[in-house]
């Protein structure tokens, strides 16, 4: 299994296979919202982490049902439509943000902080829970 999942998982305190998709999810939002290039230097940077990308980056986008809808209608993913969707994984808010932090703390020891910072500062609302 990948280090990044397995660090993940045992932070967090949730299962393998929920921990992979959540990663996944997360990455493939960063990958899709923040600046194209110190985005893609992260993920390469991250042993596994272009895999995981592949795997669930579609997964979990345009759903939410009703929420989700009048979210993206108003233009009001971001963040918080991310976040929206690994609730619907099973995921809480407090889970959530382990993960982020976990990840983000992974991405830093690989991509470095410079790297990860500029990642970070080009998606609206996401430093609040890195």
């Amino acid at each position: 299994m990948n280090d990044l999942v397995t660090r993940v998982s045992e932070a967090v305190g949730i299962d393998a296979a929920l921990a992979e998709k959540a990663i996944g999810m997360m990455l493939g939002f960063l990958q899709r919202e923040a600046a194209d290039g110190p985005v893609a230097k992260m993920i390469e940077a991250i042993p596994g982490a272009s895999d995981l990308v592949a795997k669930y980056n579609g997964e979990g986008q345009g759903g939410g049902g009703l929420l989700g809808g009048l979210m993206s209608a108003i233009g009001g993913g971001g963040v918080m439509g991310l976040g929206q969707q690994l609730m619907s994984q099973g995921l809480g808010m407090g889970e959530i943000t382990g993960l982020a932090k976990e990840t983000i703390a992974v991405a830093r020891e690989h991509a470095g902080s410079d790297v990860v910072d500029e990642v970070v500062a080009s998606v609206p609302g996401l430093s609040q829970f890195v």
